[in-house]
């Protein structure tokens, strides 16, 4: 860990610990001046003086800054051009989903209305920001309760800019890709409405909707459009088929999802209201 682990502070900011650990960067817990915690995204000492690995941060700095939602973690603050360039967001308590779904089993009922519906508001918001996220999976979701929030924008960017992806290069978590992504196509907002179906439907079934194995089969099954949502509830797999379509042109918004699974979470509510109402009623 060098001197990461022997430093108290970053800038104004005391470190409490690391929580995280990428091929880039480290995530510290920090605390403000205020006394509040937060998470501090750090470029590691073999990236720290890369000017490209700057701009990468910087980039993901200018899509953060547009975003504002409760579903979102917000960025607080940021130093490109300090020795050591970092960004700080808030801390976001609770598990990331993947931890969340291996610990105590998948999301059920209300609590995966309330999920899914949260987590596609946090992805309008990104992209009502002119942003595309471009990593929307278990591991970029940390939950607490039913509350999702969407976090780390390493590889995030204002859409319609220029891309460098293309045949053969992976960029995001391959499980959670849309096909068109892993064809070298230009990402766009219907790439992030695909990452956040195949993200609810872990979340409904604890199994990864491609399947595991070798990289070259999962992107095989998604290319196919082979789907794993058995044991999925309506009206969720419904709704998750829209956002898997193999035709990005044919999946909803992310705006358009947020309306139908608002109508179902208000329905489901009522009647949970009703059947209790009746229950005291009898006793």
């Amino acid at each position: 860990m060098g001197t990461q682990g022997t430093r108290r502070r970053l800038g104004a900011y005391r470190l409490l610990g690391e929580i995280g650990r990428g091929s880039t960067a480290v995530v510290h817990l920090g605390m403000d001046s205020f006394g509040r915690e937060v998470a501090i995204k750090e470029l590691s000492d073999d990236f720290a003086g890369e000017q490209e690995a700057r701009l990468r941060l910087a980039r993901e700095i200018e899509a953060q800054r547009r975003v504002d939602s409760p579903y979102v973690a917000c960025l607080l603050d940021a130093g490109v051009d300090a020795g050591r360039p970092y960004v700080v967001t808030q801390h976001v308590p609770g598990q990331p989903l993947g931890d969340l779904v291996e610990a105590y089993g998948p999301l059920r009922g209300e609590r995966l209305l309330r999920f899914a519906r949260g987590l596609v508001l946090g992805l309008a918001a990104v992209h009502d920001a002119g942003v595309l996220h471009r990593d929307v999976a278990p591991g970029n979701v940390i939950v607490l309760g039913d509350r999702p929030t969407l976090i780390d924008f390493g590889i995030a960017q204002a859409a319609g800019a220029d891309q460098i992806t293309r045949p053969g290069m992976v960029i995001g978590t391959p499980a959670y890709m849309a096909p068109e992504l892993i064809e070298g196509e230009r990402a766009a907002a219907a790439a992030d409405v695909f990452s956040w179906a195949a993200t609810v439907a872990y979340a409904a079934t604890g199994r990864h909707p491609f399947g595991r194995g070798t990289l070259h089969g999962v992107c095989f099954r998604i290319l196919r459009g082979k789907a794993d949502l058995e044991g999925v509830p309506e009206p969720v797999a419904s709704l998750l088929k829209l956002g898997l379509r193999r035709d990005p042109a044919t999946r909803p918004s992310a705006r358009w999802f947020a309306g139908a699974l608002a109508q179902w979470t208000v329905g489901l509510a009522e009647r949970n209201r009703e059947v209790t109402v009746r229950h005291r009623a009898v006793a």
